[in-house]
């Protein structure tokens, strides 16, 4: 059997990066195999005198380690985003609650970009490492497809809002769980009720099934009008793909050219 070539640098580094690991936690490599040195105990703190009416002090926790039940965390999302009567003041409880686990590990908050005003907006899931780092949505490889995208039908960011269900970014871009979903969900519910766009976009599965509550794939859903209500209105919601989706399945921009044919007409009218 001839063995097979082993990879490049190159090959190694795009392997990792597909994998989500995009940064480095050490300036040397670490051999994993090697037998570890023993480490010797330390010595016993000698025992303090307790004071019988006052409770020992309670060990220090860390802000990352610190947890909210699933139920709490998510009662608590929804009353705060309910209590925001502005943009603004949504985006300040955004930055100060502690109720998503992915806050701890994110570099900032996602919020949101374009145009507050505007009649439209695209909903996708969550920042990647781009966005991270900028603290915008969608300005990475599948950003720059998505501006292309609606450039198409006539639209930029001055003439479009763009968001996503999840503010923070997962660690390594991985898929967020349904409760961080669950979680974030209220905030995204109020932010799209705040803007009332006349047409929601959303991007992907996984926002049209948070959003929309659909149970059916992509390809089911896509090009689809749904109506979106947020309580006090009702407004024309449609899904197509993921830009992200786009890149790695080409053949699919003739489907979302559709859909966003059909998303012009709708706005045109």
């Amino acid at each position: 059997m001839t063995p097979e070539p082993t990879p490049t640098l190159q090959q190694l580094l795009a392997f990792y990066l597909e994998a989500g690991v995009d940064c480095a936690l050490g300036d040397e490599p670490i051999n994993r195999l090697e037998e570890p040195e023993p480490v010797p105990a330390p010595a016993a703190p000698r025992p303090a005198a307790l004071n019988p009416l006052r409770p020992p002090p309670m060990p220090a926790v860390p802000r990352s380690e610190i947890t909210i039940a699933p139920d709490a965390a998510i009662a608590s999302a929804r009353e705060a985003a309910r209590t925001a009567p502005t943009l603004e003041a949504l985006r300040t409880l955004m930055e100060t609650f502690d109720g998503c686990a992915l806050k701890h590990t994110a570099t900032r908050l996602v919020f949101a970009d374009g145009n507050p005003q505007a009649r439209v907006m695209f909903v996708g899931e969550a920042p990647g490492r781009d966005e991270d780092i900028e603290g915008l949505p969608f300005v990475g490889r599948s950003g720059k497809l998505l501006d292309r995208m609606i450039a198409a039908i006539g639209l930029d960011r001055s003439k479009a809002y763009i968001a996503n269900v999840i503010p923070w970014r997962p660690p390594g871009n991985r898929t967020p769980t349904p409760q961080e979903t669950q979680v974030c969900l209220p905030f995204i519910q109020r932010h799209i009720e705040l803007v009332n766009p006349d047409v929601l976009v959303t991007l992907g599965n996984p926002s049209t099934q948070a959003l929309l509550g659909t149970r059916e794939g992509i390809m089911r859903t896509r090009g689809k009008w749904i109506d979106y209500d947020t309580g006090a209105r009702t407004i024309r919601a449609v899904a197509t793909f993921h830009p992200a989706y786009l890149l790695r399945s080409p053949s699919y921009k003739r489907l979302s050219w559709q859909d966003l044919r059909a998303i012009a007409k709708v706005l045109a009218s």
